[in-house]
């Protein structure tokens, strides 16, 4: 994808995002922040029969951040938790155009995706330590 359309999917993506606001009674919930450019994004979502039946999405940042969020949100929607679970941070940057972000940016990106992770292994864990625990430990495990 050329960097003009990669311009345009996050700008229409950030001035018309999709799937935004808060899902009633979610199944599970989780929000974090970028303090370095003060991004925040919450995610709520809803599982119906092991399928994510109605995700949605508020926050305030950056353009990337809040388009990746968009983006986010229309990609794991009807996903399986086993799907969501396996779900990474290149098919989220390649349904972004796989832009050219520094280290910075890139953070702003995934922002959305590492938010969804937490309410996601929250979820699974249901008592067995927080979201972020779990998180912390699935991705120790993968460096």
């Amino acid at each position: 994808m050329s960097d003009e359309i990669y311009r345009e999917v996050i700008l229409d993506h950030y001035r018309h995002p999709h799937n935004f606001g808060k899902v009633e009674n979610p199944d599970f919930a989780a929000e974090d922040s970028n303090p370095l450019c003060g991004d925040h994004i919450e995610i709520t979502a809803r599982v119906t029969d092991g399928k994510v039946s109605e995700v949605k999405f508020i926050g305030r940042g950056c353009a990337i951040s809040q388009a990746s969020a968009s983006i986010l949100t229309d990609l794991v929607q009807g996903m399986t938790v086993e799907e969501l679970e396996k779900f990474d941070k290149s098919q989220l940057l390649e349904a972004m155009g796989n832009p050219d972000l520094g280290p910075v940016r890139i953070k702003c990106a995934l922002l959305s995706l590492k938010t969804l992770k937490l309410g996601l292994y929250s979820h699974l864990s249901k008592g067995n330590g927080s979201g972020k625990d779990a998180l912390q430990k699935k991705e120790a495990t993968e460096n």
